[in-house]
């Protein structure tokens, strides 16, 4: 009877022990992906992954370098408002907006990734401009000048995009508005897809964008930490759920798109290690309205409009007819 009592002892100190280490473990890998920090991680696949493996010739890269002070030099001389706004739980947003010197009813929400804010996709900044657009740029909540101690891969965000878009209608008076996102920012636009949104959103543009915030943390995991998804998803995303308000399953993309039912534009890199190419498909293959992907040769993750900036605007051009925007 002793040794029957040791044994269920023994047995119940090393399963506090386990729970205790995957709780810890759970808290940790919170604190390092959702958790606000000024701090960048170092993501698996990111352009460091690649610098050694991309090879450009001395004429592309001073050609690129070129085209980026063209670009920036376009960028300084804008005049930015700055936007604010009250989210649905009472976090103080903001955004940068430039106001086309021709308006014409259009405009473009730009979301930024992971880690990013407002100040950045220049390149597609100054081309929208330049096709008669008004740009809205949002801090996502957790980013940049934006209040929230998380960062929610887009799941909460769809609901901030949804008040973007009326503040735009309501208050700039924009009838054609597009969703266009780069890595977390197109898992934010395919996440605000799925929503019951205004007739006045014509199109959405993911560029990079992961299929849910499970498989992608699951894809980092491995390669970060040579780690199993399982349990460490489930207990971060438990984590997840009592300080921040959702889980990993829920926050998915993929279940949005289906139910979208306004033109898509899919683009993806063929050499993205950051998010697989492969999500891409995914997302394609889940889509039931009007779609198109593109798969761009030679790209790593975000890197299609640096790659082939001119196919990339014809891509949108055409986009822009597809979604009936005049």
């Amino acid at each position: 009877m002793k040794k029957r009592k040791r044994i269920v002892w023994v047995v119940s100190g090393l399963t506090l022990l386990v729970l205790i280490f995957l709780v810890g473990a759970g808290n940790y890998f919170y604190n390092v992906a959702v958790n606000r920090s000024k701090e960048s991680i170092q993501l698996h696949g990111g352009s460091e992954d690649r610098a050694e493996t991309v090879s450009t010739t001395v004429e592309e890269e001073q050609q690129q370098q070129e085209r980026l002070a063209e670009i920036m030099e376009w960028t300084e001389k804008q005049t930015f408002e700055t936007i604010e706004m009250k989210s649905g739980d009472g976090l103080s947003l903001k955004a940068d907006y430039l106001a086309n010197e021709k308006p014409n009813g259009k405009a473009v929400i730009l979301a930024h990734g992971y880690k990013g804010n407002s100040e950045q996709m220049p390149g597609v900044t100054m081309f929208y401009y330049e096709q008669g657009f008004d740009i809205l740029k949002p801090n996502a909540r957790g980013h940049g000048e934006s209040e929230g101690d998380y960062i929610g891969y887009g799941w909460h965000d769809r609901k901030d995009y949804e008040q973007w878009i009326k503040l735009l209608i309501n208050e700039k008076g924009k009838s054609q508005i597009l969703l266009h996102g780069f890595s977390m920012g197109a898992a934010t636009v395919l996440m605000t897809s799925g929503e019951d949104l205004p007739q006045e959103v014509k199109g959405v543009i993911a560029d990079s964008g992961y299929t849910s915030v499970k498989e992608e943390l699951s894809h980092q995991l491995k390669y970060l930490y040579n780690l199993p998804a399982f349990p460490l998803m489930e207990i971060t995303s438990a984590v997840t759920k009592v300080r921040a308000g959702y889980t990993f399953t829920e926050a998915s993309a993929i279940e949005q798109v289906k139910k979208n039912d306004l033109p898509l534009l899919l683009i993806h890199g063929d050499q993205d290690d950051l998010v697989p190419t492969a999500m891409a498909n995914e997302l394609y293959a889940a889509a039931k309205s009007e779609k198109d992907l593109w798969i761009v040769p030679g790209a790593g993750h975000t890197e299609a409009y640096t790659v082939d900036e001119m196919k990339y605007q014809q891509k949108l051009k055409s986009f822009f007819k597809t979604a009936g925007i005049e």
